[in-house]
C-alpha cells in the first residue's frame, strides 16, 4: 500500500471530527472551513466537504442559516445544534482515548510486543 493513500484514508477519518471542532468555535461557511482544513495541512475541496456537511445536518449535528455578503451571493453559514455539542463532547473523549492507545503501542518495549 502507498503511504499517500494511507495518510488520505486517515485525514478521511478524522475530518467529521475537525469539521465539528472547528465549528464549535464560531460559525463559518465552507470557504471558511476549508481554509482552516488547508492551513492544518488536511487538503480538503469543496466536492469532498459539502457531502460531509449535509450528512452532518441530516445528522443533527448541525443548523445553517443564509447571511448577506457585501463580497458576492450570500453565504450559508453553519452552526452546532445542541446536539452537535454533544457528540463533538463524545468525539473529543473517543479522540483522547485512541491517541493514549496509539501511543501506549507506540511506545511498547521492543520485548513486550509478541
Amino acid at each position: 500500500m502507498k503511504i499517500e493513500n494511507s495518510k488520505a484514508q486517515m485525514r478521511k477519518g478524522v475530518l467529521e471530527y475537525c469539521i465539528l471542532s472547528i465549528l464549535s468555535r464560531k460559525d463559518s461557511y465552507a470557504s471558511d472551513i476549508i481554509n482552516k482544513l488547508k492551513d492544518a495541512k488536511l487538503i480538503v475541496v469543496e466536492g469532498t466537504l459539502y457531502p460531509l456537511l449535509t450528512r452532518q445536518k441530516n445528522a443533527g449535528l448541525l443548523s445553517y442559516r443564509w447571511e448577506e455578503s457585501t463580497q458576492g451571493p450570500p453565504r450559508k453559514y453553519y452552526k452546532l445544534t445542541d446536539e452537535g455539542v454533544s457528540f463533538l463532547s463524545e468525539m473529543d473523549n473517543s479522540w483522547t482515548d485512541l491517541v493514549v492507545a496509539v501511543d501506549k503501542i507506540k511506545n511498547f518495549p521492543e520485548d513486550d510486543i509478541s
